[in-house]
């Protein structure tokens, strides 16, 4: 257990799951971590916002994982992370399941860097019904979670949404590869400095089944949000974000999801014949 690793409180160390907690961190993925550490990728590799569904193509961009300050000053982000042994119900009850119940669930994904998770009660409502299918418990719901996503501690809400209702062309999506969208538009707030960086992001996992397991084909834009249903840009023209912030949340999100791939299988398989908020 690494000495940075808070005690949990006595109710949450009655959790069974608490256990998970406690799990040595995962190595975040060597080869991807090497490629942020040469620094930010070409400005001009980046995928526009106007063209995220290129994500819905077979095959892959020039870079996968990468990051930068694109031409019109949004902070972009681009991290291709493989899930071995997952798969994408696994993955669909994981996005349900760790919001469902407290904050203990949202920490053992990320033990170092995740602190807190909120839901509406009327999302938690929608979240036990068994009337409600599987996808709609996951979308049309805000998360407001506090974490550390590599600039210091934020308050963040992250509005998921659904891929038709982001910008995703409905009929591509049909005859795409990409077998799920989960993401949705964010805003953030430092905790550790009240004057400093305050944002909002598009946020997107764009899911996909390999030889082993599935991959994330990630990409944030920060300087943007989804308005009606379609993707804009929010920031001045002449603001440009920090790149401090797509680099730092590039490599948070490399660490977050090589650990998740590591419990996500055993967590499955133990809880997820379970309500989902059952503890």
């Amino acid at each position: 257990m690494s000495e940075q690793l808070k005690p949990l409180a006595p109710y949450e160390e009655a959790k069974p799951y608490s256990k998970y907690y406690y799990r040595e961190i995962t190595q975040p993925n060597p080869k991807l971590m090497g490629i942020l550490s040469k620094g930010p990728m070409d400005p001009d590799k980046a995928l526009p916002l106007s063209d995220m569904n290129q994500l819905l193509d077979p095959g892959y961009h020039e870079v996968e994982t990468g990051y930068c300050i694109s031409k019109d000053g949004l902070g972009y982000i681009a991290v291709n992370s493989e899930l071995p042994g997952c798969t994408v119900d696994m993955l669909r009850w994981w996005f349900i399941w760790h919001a469902a119940a407290g904050n203990l669930r949202y920490k053992i994904w990320s033990p170092l860097c995740h602190y807190a998770i909120a839901i509406a009660d009327q999302d938690r409502r929608k979240i036990v019904d068994p009337r409600v299918p599987l996808r709609d418990k996951y979308t049309d719901m805000d998360h407001f979670v506090v974490e550390n996503v590599g600039n210091g501690t934020e308050n963040i809400v992250i509005r998921f949404k659904k891929h038709e209702n982001m910008g995703f062309d409905t009929e591509k999506f049909r005859s795409s590869p990409t077998v799920e969208i989960i993401g949705g538009y964010g805003a953030n707030e430092s905790r550790d400095n009240p004057t400093g960086f305050k944002g909002s992001a598009v946020m997107i996992h764009s899911v996909r089944e390999i030889s082993g397991g599935i991959e994330l084909r990630t990409r944030f834009w920060l300087g943007a949000r989804i308005i009606e249903g379609k993707a804009y840009k929010v920031i001045p023209p002449f603001v440009r974000i920090p790149v401090e912030a797509p680099m730092g949340l590039a490599f948070h999100n490399i660490a977050e999801f090589s650990h998740l791939a590591a419990v996500l299988p055993e967590l499955y398989g133990e809880f997820k014949n379970k309500p989902f908020a059952e503890d």
